[in-house]
């Protein structure tokens, strides 16, 4: 079982509710789960270590309360940081790396769900606005209740998204025209368009069945082989930005050590036998 102590951050809870499987929670209820600088650098931090957590095969992200998030904490981005800190004088260049590493560290935090090797399920709930989506992006696959509203509502506060959005919503097989509509007006879109549009694959009638499905489809993965689960995540997310070439040449290199793992001879075997296989940790 993996160790709670090692994930106790304020801003986001995580929990280890079934063997194999992490629940990862936005924990800012009273501010509608709004990012924070602090969840920024947690979700950072608490992602890396599950990554590495051997005791840990898949992660359930969600929000606690009535909504996933609201996106950016604006009271707290406008009083701290160094776009806000400004002095007199200061040389533009200078001011503008200080920007650039502080987005840097706005990115890491997302960057760090897509970057984990183990697969994550986000699922929303309620308002889903701005780093929320950010967030849901970097996610392997993505859920939603009836009631969420998305909006990528980074234009209505007068700039470009930032931290994710606009480099991988083009990417994950929806209509370019669409995508660029929600961007431009930053306008709401539901559950049901999502999932016509394939933002999300599936949507349920409430949080708590949400959850539930959640749950059952992290604790069936879990089940599997983690060399091979984990495998494929990395030969996905190397293939997505290359051609079918490149992601074939690096499939073969990948997965000629891979097929020399135990995992395989216990599934086929399994397959063989009708019986249900059980795989050592990674």
């Amino acid at each position: 079982m993996a160790d709670p102590s090692r994930y106790d951050f304020p801003a986001i809870q995580t929990t280890f509710p079934a063997p194999f499987v992490a629940h990862v929670e936005i924990n800012r209820p009273k501010n509608y789960n709004s990012f924070s600088p602090d969840v920024f650098s947690s979700l950072a931090r608490v992602f890396d270590r599950l990554s590495e957590d051997e005791n840990v095969r898949c992660i359930l992200l969600s929000g606690v309360g009535k909504h996933f998030s609201a996106g950016l904490d604006v009271k707290s981005a406008s009083t701290s940081g160094p776009v806000s800190q400004t002095t007199e004088g200061e040389d533009i260049a200078r001011r503008t790396w200080k920007i650039r590493r502080h987005m840097y560290g706005y990115q890491d935090g997302i960057n760090a769900v897509e970057r984990c090797e183990k697969p994550v399920i986000v699922c929303c709930h309620g308002v889903a606005y701005g780093a929320a989506i950010d967030l849901a992006l970097a996610a392997d696959i993505r859920y939603c209740s009836k009631d969420v509203r998305f909006s990528i509502k980074e234009v209505d506060v007068g700039l470009a998204a930032d931290v994710g959005t606009l480099t991988r919503l083009p990417k994950i097989g929806i209509s370019y025209s669409w995508a660029k509509e929600i961007v431009y007006t930053a306008r709401d879109f539901t559950a049901e368009e999502a999932e016509r549009v394939g933002f999300v694959s599936k949507v349920f009638e409430t949080k708590d069945d949400l959850i539930k499905t959640g749950f059952e489809l992290a604790n069936f993965i879990a089940t599997k082989s983690p060399v091979a689960v984990q495998s494929s995540k990395a030969l996905f997310d190397f293939s997505r930005d290359r051609t079918v070439q490149d992601g074939l040449l690096y499939t073969a290199a990948w997965n000629s050590p891979m097929v020399q793992s135990d995992d395989v001879k216990k599934a086929m075997m399994s397959g063989v036998r009708k019986t249900k296989s059980t795989f050592e940790k990674l």
